[in-house]
């Protein structure tokens, strides 16, 4: 949830680890905005210089406009999103050590915080803030004394790890000391940490946003691992202090740039616009030098794809609304069973898995804390898992046995919106590819529908330039309405849950969304004169008996006064005669009508909240990767 960065360069104090620190967070703020904060440390000093503000983190560098830190030769940074402890400058990160010599960040929930936490008052320790973090600081403050007592010597980073084997929940912990100003040392545990490669400096985040301005280098840290860098070096161990030699190196492919505005009003409108380019960009380099498809990174063998029988899809949020997509498409075109679970529901529902089943996990961050179990569940029952993801050097990714990366670039706002279609398009891959590897359609079907599919960027790009301002008109006319309720069939539906989940995440509006056949069965009684209802209305190309079945739908909600903003294929007759409001889509196939039809859904939702003042890339409460359970 949280954001953290570190630095480390030279024996030199100076400002670099506090600048690097501020523009980490900034591009990191879209993990948490409760409250931010930087500790820092340099040869000479007797403690660590910490400053924190609860709020954005404009707070931090108000205050720090007023009163500078000192220059520094190391700097930790911290962006909060609150899961333990009220936001407030007391919980704000970072947390000091009883001695005020150590300093640490703290991504995560650290379950068995309450215990220790009582083991260090019966010591005598004094706690002033109510979070699990500062638990952690005070044992680390105990804990590099008992070391410098056995030893004669601070050794922050065996420290960190003898606090790592006590902790238990999910955490990545960063830490520096004064007495040892030349490093930072971190540690991970079911929580994101990446190290940025640079040349007389090193870098540490919780992606890799945090330092792609400074370096494109990357190395992953893998799960119960500790890391020490300084200006020269990186040091990866195990909790238990083994080395660990085979760290996989990455280069990020975006650079700072991809995560400015460029000139849009929010990242959410920059990010709406780039939907053509999500689709085409995770359709790029797809294809072998005979034209068929292949993944990203796989450890399952053919012998075994043409085994599978049955699909999971698991996933939380916007990413399993995608996976609702999937199942339509990977059932019509390999013709095997797919589920779509929530990630936070499998594995307590004890699900039937063997060797046959294949787990799709898609998430956007690839940390997604309920899917990350999910996947974990699924693997010690023998299934294998394909991970969607749009973070290299995720945790999901690395612990998958397949992956298929959505190359949609940094998503800064915190509702999804390329994501999304990027995830679509990443499904429509692998159902065609399961189709390819089992011979369940010719190469020439494939082959039309992957032409279908590079039609779509231009087909999203019709609707951002004919329909933006006929959306913002329609916003105008419906802000101030209390509810409203989405309705769709086929791969309307999801896109109706995923629509009515935009508006709810930032323009705080109650939605529903359901299932049009559902309308009779209660959600009809919702509806009285005004109410609004969106309604994706499938083409009536090929389809016609469910175009009518939804037309007809509209036409009961019309009949008690609602209000009817319908979703629809551009010239549709029916459409025109009935809804009040319409965003018009170019004709598409059925199938790949998901990744147009969201696109207004999206736009509207972003219209709504603006007309309200809100912040549509940071809304209440919410946070862009959710780490923990």
């Amino acid at each position: 949830m949280c954001g953290i960065v570190g630095y480390a360069g030279g024996m030199t104090a100076c400002g670099k680890p506090l600048e690097v620190c501020m523009q980490g967070l900034g591009r990191l703020e879209y993990r948490g905005y409760d409250s931010a904060g930087v500790a820092l440390a340099a040869p000479g000093m007797d403690l660590v210089a910490v400053r924190k503000k609860a709020g954005r983190l404009d707070n931090l560098k108000a205050d720090l406009a007023r009163s500078p830190l000192p220059d520094a030769t190391v700097g930790i940074g911290h962006t909060r999103w609150a899961t333990n402890g009220e936001p407030s400058d007391t919980n704000a990160h970072p947390h000091v050590s009883a001695d005020g010599k150590i300093a640490i960040i703290h991504n995560g929930i650290i379950e068995n915080a309450s215990k220790l936490k009582m083991d260090l008052q019966s010591e005598g320790y004094v706690f002033s803030s109510g979070t699990d973090t500062e638990v952690a600081a005070k044992l680390l403050g105990k804990v590099a004394n008992t070391i410098i007592e056995e030893t004669g010597k601070p050794d922050l980073f065996e420290a960190l790890r003898r606090v790592a084997r006590m902790l238990t929940g999910a955490f990545t912990i960063l830490a520096v000391d004064c007495r040892q100003p030349d490093i930072v040392v971190g540690a991970r545990h079911d929580s994101p940490l990446v190290v940025g490669l640079g040349k007389g400096e090193n870098f540490l985040g919780s992606d890799v946003a945090a330092f792609v301005a400074y370096t494109k280098q990357a190395m992953e840290i893998g799960q119960d691992q500790a890391v020490c860098i300084s200006g020269d070096q990186v040091i990866v161990t195990d909790f238990n202090g083994n080395p660990v030699k085979d760290s996989k190196r990455f280069t990020v492919d975006w650079d700072a740039s991809a995560a400015e505005k460029g000139g849009w009003p929010s990242f959410m409108d920059k990010e709406i616009h780039e939907d053509p380019e999500a689709v085409a960009n995770t359709l790029l380099g797809r294809f072998d030098d005979q034209g068929d498809i292949v993944l990203d990174e796989v450890h399952i063998g053919l012998d075994v794809f043409r085994q599978i029988d049955k699909i999971i899809v698991v996933a939380c949020g916007t990413a399993s609304y995608a996976g609702m997509v999937a199942k339509y498409a990977i059932e019509h075109w390999v013709r095997i069973p797919v589920e779509v679970e929530l990630a936070h529901e499998f594995r307590y529902r004890d699900p039937i898995l063997t060797p046959r089943t294949l787990v799709v996990a898609i998430s956007q961050s690839g940390e997604t804390m309920d899917t990350l179990m999910a996947l974990r569940h699924a693997r010690e029952q023998g299934s294998r898992v394909l991970a969607i993801c749009n973070t290299q050097g995720a945790s999901i990714p690395r612990e998958s046995d397949a992956v298929l990366y959505t190359h949609a670039g940094p998503e800064i706002a915190v509702a999804s919106t390329k994501a999304f279609v990027a995830q679509i398009v990443a499904a429509y891959l692998l159902g065609l590819y399961l189709a390819q590897v089992k011979g369940t359609m010719y190469r020439d079907e494939i082959r039309h529908i992957l032409e279908q599919l590079k039609d779509m960027p231009q087909k999203i790009q019709w609707v951002l330039d004919n329909q933006t301002g006929n959306v913002e008109q329609a916003a105008k006319q419906m802000v101030n309405a209390h509810s409203f309720l989405f309705l769709g069939r086929h791969v309307g539906y999801p896109v109706a849950l995923e629509g009515a989940l935009k508006l709810k995440e930032i323009a705080y509006t109650f939605t529903e969304g359901f299932a049009a056949g559902e309308l009779k069965h209660g959600p009809i009684a919702l509806v009285d004169a005004g109410e609004p209802v969106v309604v994706i209305v499938p083409s009536a190309r090929g389809r016609n008996i469910l175009h009518n079945k939804v037309i007809s739908g509209i036409e009961e909600v019309k009949a008690r006064g609602a209000f009817t903003i319908a979703v629809a294929e551009l010239g549709d007759p029916d459409v025109e005669q009935y809804a009040d409001v319409v965003f018009w889509r170019p004709v598409c196939p059925t199938l790949l009508s998901p990744l147009v039809d969201v696109v207004p859904l999206q736009l509207f939702a972003m219209d709504m909240a603006m007309l309200k003042g809100y912040d549509v890339d940071k809304p209440r409460n919410l946070a862009k990767s959710v780490t923990v359970e």
